[in-house]
């Protein structure tokens, strides 16, 4: 159908869209009978002036998720596209095709907010002026609205009954439509002043268990838990109940008393004496005195006080005296016995103690062993009463006669390197069991033409029995007392004790007492 052009009243010509003037100007209008609308030329195109807007198009539509909270929603970014024809639109609007959510704009950048998150959604748009609205657009492809992850809901803490451990639980919120990248949990000293936070071991974890060192022990803490992922942060939880963080410390020890003190010769005698024996051995890493299997740890509380003593070495004799017993070393519940004293010139039987003494004389025997701590002395025989060898913390003394050795000591690893200790005295004698009779591993100097060896500090080794006149006996060896306890923790050495606190080595610190009698205490 054609329409013929002729002047209106108001002198503006009409046609169909073919029939707009050639060579128009801007301000030109022209009456298109075609679409029905008055049109007028902007110097690029023919606008309707006197209909709606073409009905727009959804261009984009763009998540923008990051800092909006879960509880806030999400919020799209809407792009829209002018339709072709229609008057000029005064105002664009756009809506969800599902869940009612609107928002307009005079221009064709929208913001879509408060959106469901981790929802997706559609939109569609219209465009409205004077002369009315459009139908609404085709809807755009769904997109996921997302925002920080919801906050997570604390469960409980719960301190271990058995270890120094507080574990807490939690659910898990939404995750805000993008995954999490981490959960964190934070715990507060009395409820207020925040520790270090932990990172949970996965994403999808729903508790954490604080160990050892991570928090202090005794105190009383409550804990928070925040999720993240691409977006930010949740907000923390509220707080868990309070839960006390147990301080146990658990210590491993070697207590080792002093060794007893070799036997001696009168000024006159040329009898041979018997070496002193090894100081009571006891331990709870590792073989224990007289073979015996190891011990029971200690699991101790922090900042409680346990009593220490380390044992002094025997005497060595005089005269034709039998050596001193050492004095006995202590930790806690756990008494080592001093070493037995070896005999002396016209003293036939040595002095009982943890590790027994060498006997003199000649058919005498040697004092035992304290059972599970130390052995036997060995028997004097023979020409002249030649005298035995104190018994050592692992093996009998060497009968006299022969070498008349001490007896071996015992190996330990707790300081991290294995060390032998706690070995008998050899005894002094002559007439073919030679003169410098040797100690037991981890033992003192034999006895030699004259004064006896000493025994090693520190080891609880015996003495060694002097030989020929004016032989004194050698003293025993001081005891020690080593701990070791787990490297969170640190040790207070109290007055009227000497040690010392190791750096810390594959997970542990250890402390070596070597003299005294106090008090330890750990934090």
């Amino acid at each position: 159908m054609t329409f013929q052009q002729y002047p209106s009243k108001l002198g503006i010509p009409s046609g169909n869209t073919a029939g707009r003037p050639t060579n128009p100007v801007i301000g030109d209008t022209y009456y298109n009978g075609q679409l029905e609308i008055l049109e007028i030329y902007n110097g690029t195109a023919w606008v309707a002036i006197s209909a709606p807007p073409a009905t727009p198009s959804v261009s984009s539509v763009t998540d923008v998720g990051t800092n909006l909270d879960y509880t806030t929603g999400g919020t799209f970014t809407v792009v829209v596209a002018t339709g072709i024809g229609g008057s000029t639109a005064s105002q664009f609007n756009i809506s969800t095709t599902a869940g009612g959510f609107s928002a307009s704009s005079s221009g064709t950048t929208i913001s879509l907010t408060g959106l469901t998150s981790n929802t997706s959604f559609a939109v569609v748009a219209n465009a409205q002026n004077n002369f009315g609205t459009t139908v609404n657009s085709a809807p755009s492809a769904s997109v996921l609205a997302t925002t920080k992850p919801q906050v997570p809901t604390i469960g409980t803490a719960t301190a271990s009954t058995s270890a120094n451990e507080i574990t807490v639980t939690w659910t898990l919120g939404s995750n805000g439509g993008k995954a999490l990248s981490a959960i964190t949990i934070t715990p507060y000293l009395n409820g207020t002043t925040a520790a270090t936070s932990r990172t949970a071991a996965t994403t999808t974890s729903t508790s954490y268990t604080f160990t050892d060192g991570q928090l202090a022990g005794g105190g009383a803490y409550t804990f928070k838990v925040k999720t993240t992922n691409a977006n930010g942060d949740s907000p923390e939880s509220s707080a868990s109940n309070s839960a006390t963080m147990p301080n146990n410390v658990l210590v491993d020890y070697l207590v080792i008393a002093g060794g007893g003190g070799g036997g001696a010769n009168s000024a006159n005698g040329n009898q041979n004496t018997g070496g002193g024996g090894a100081g009571g051995y006891r331990t709870s890493a590792g073989t224990s005195g007289a073979g015996s299997t190891a011990e029971s740890s200690f699991t101790l509380t922090g900042g409680t006080n346990y009593t220490v003593t380390v044992g002094a070495g025997g005497a060595a004799a005089t005269g034709d005296n039998a050596g001193g017993s050492g004095g006995n070393s202590v930790f806690n519940t756990i008494t080592s016995t001093g070493g037995g004293g070896g005999a002396g010139q016209n003293v036939g039987n040595a002095t009982g103690g943890s590790g027994g003494g060498g006997a003199t004389g000649s058919t005498n025997t040697g004092a035992a062993g304290t059972t599970n701590q130390g052995r036997a002395g060995g028997s004097s025989s023979g020409y002249g009463g030649r005298g035995g060898g104190g018994g050592g913390s692992s093996t009998v003394g060497a009968d006299g006669g022969g070498t008349a050795a001490g007896g071996s000591g015992t190996a330990s690893d707790i300081t991290g390197t294995s060390v032998t200790r706690a070995g008998g005295g050899g005894g002094g004698q002559s007439n073919g069991g030679g003169q410098n009779n040797t100690p037991g591993a981890g033992g003192s100097g034999g006895g030699g033409s004259g004064a006896g060896g000493h025994g090693t500090e520190n080891t609880g080794s015996g003495g060694a029995g002097g030989y020929s006149s004016s032989g004194t006996g050698g003293n025993g060896g001081t005891g020690v007392v080593i701990l070791r306890y787990p490297a969170t923790k640190t040790i207070t050495i109290g007055a009227g004790l000497t040690g010392t606190e190791s750096a810390a080595s594959g997970g542990y610190k250890r402390a070596t007492l070597t003299a005294g009698s106090g008090n330890v205490s750990w934090s």
